[in-house]
């Protein structure tokens, strides 16, 4: 059960291991995308056809037919890697395995939806991904198997989820054999130890100019691909492609949020912070395509001297 395309590793290794038959896919149903609304379906089902393998798309479990056709599979055990759709009771007991999930954290710290973005906002060295038996709450589940994994100064949520859920293939084919013959016991979490994430919102990617230059850098890389860190310049959105934080103009005398024109290599601008300022390498305006940034300027000159943090 599975369905964005960074999910596509984990089930790959499942279809070619020697001894394991992936008798079906779960993905969500098909849905209109993009301005045109074409009907798309999720990464997982395309992987999934491609391999020849069942499809099954049900919009949820609580009807009796959904709950009858996984039955009829009579699975050994379901493997839950960012599915998207919370399983009732029914479907945690449709398996003698039970349902193994996949979680990009160590548990029982970063439970919850957004894990990556969590943990790289926070600016930890690492984190880790963790096989769990899924029961009916929250990533409370027992833990069979964890795995540590370093977070780089380079990494944004987008490849440190992927890095984790290759690791966390690895992860399961070492211990799906054992769990499904008995010769592993799962461990219950320490619930007094669990801290919780928060779903995304876009509203989560503006940028607070009071803050330093080196916590929007980790919030840029916390949020991309979604929602990116971004700000307002002209009446327009400016989304901030590609930033880097640099030291406080010597002689500067601006506030937050003031753009200021930089000598640094690749780095035309910057805009000043709380402490610092984040360079820009490249920037989008609303309705353009991502530029350079030295492009942007000598489209747009009086981008230098604006106050992006909104004062009269």
């Amino acid at each position: 059960m599975g369905t964005p395309d960074f999910v596509i590793p984990v089930l790959a290794p499942l279809v070619d291991a020697p001894g394991i038959d992936v008798v079906a896919v779960y993905t969500p149903p098909d849905r209109p995308r993009g301005r045109g609304r074409s009907v798309e379906m999720p990464p997982v089902k395309e992987y999934a056809l491609e391999r020849g393998l069942t499809v099954c798309q049900p919009a949820g479990f609580r009807r009796e037919e959904a709950r009858e056709e996984l039955a009829s599979f009579r699975p050994d055990v379901l493997v839950v890697a960012a599915y998207g759709r919370l399983l009732p009771k029914p479907v945690l007991e449709a398996a003698p395995g039970g349902c193994l999930n996949l979680h990009p954290s160590l548990l029982p710290k970063y439970r919850g939806p957004s894990p990556v973005a969590t943990a790289i906002r926070d600016g930890i060295g690492s984190t880790g991904i963790t096989l769990m038996l899924l029961d009916e709450g929250m990533d409370s589940g027992p833990i069979i198997a964890q795995r540590e994994h370093p977070i780089a100064p380079t990494d944004t949520a987008g490849s440190l989820t992927a890095d984790l859920f290759r690791a966390g293939a690895d992860l399961l084919l070492e211990n799906l054999d054992g769990w499904v013959k008995g010769d592993i016991t799962a461990v219950p979490q320490d619930d007094n130890s669990a801290t919780f994430t928060q779903k995304l919102e876009r509203s989560d990617g503006a940028a607070d100019w009071s803050l330093p230059a080196v916590q929007l850098e980790r919030l840029h890389r916390a949020y991309t691909p979604w929602p990116g860190l971004f700000t307002s310049w002209d009446g327009k959105g400016l989304k901030l492609v590609d930033v880097v934080p640099l030291p406080a103009l010597d002689a500067t005398d601006s506030i937050p949020g003031a753009v200021v024109e930089l000598e640094h290599p690749g780095v035309p601008c910057g805009v000043v912070t709380g402490e610092g300022i984040l360079g820009l390498r490249s920037v989008q305006l609303e309705g353009r395509r991502a530029s350079d940034a030295s492009d942007f300027l000598r489209g747009y000159p009086s981008f230098v001297g604006a106050d992006l943090a909104g004062r009269d």
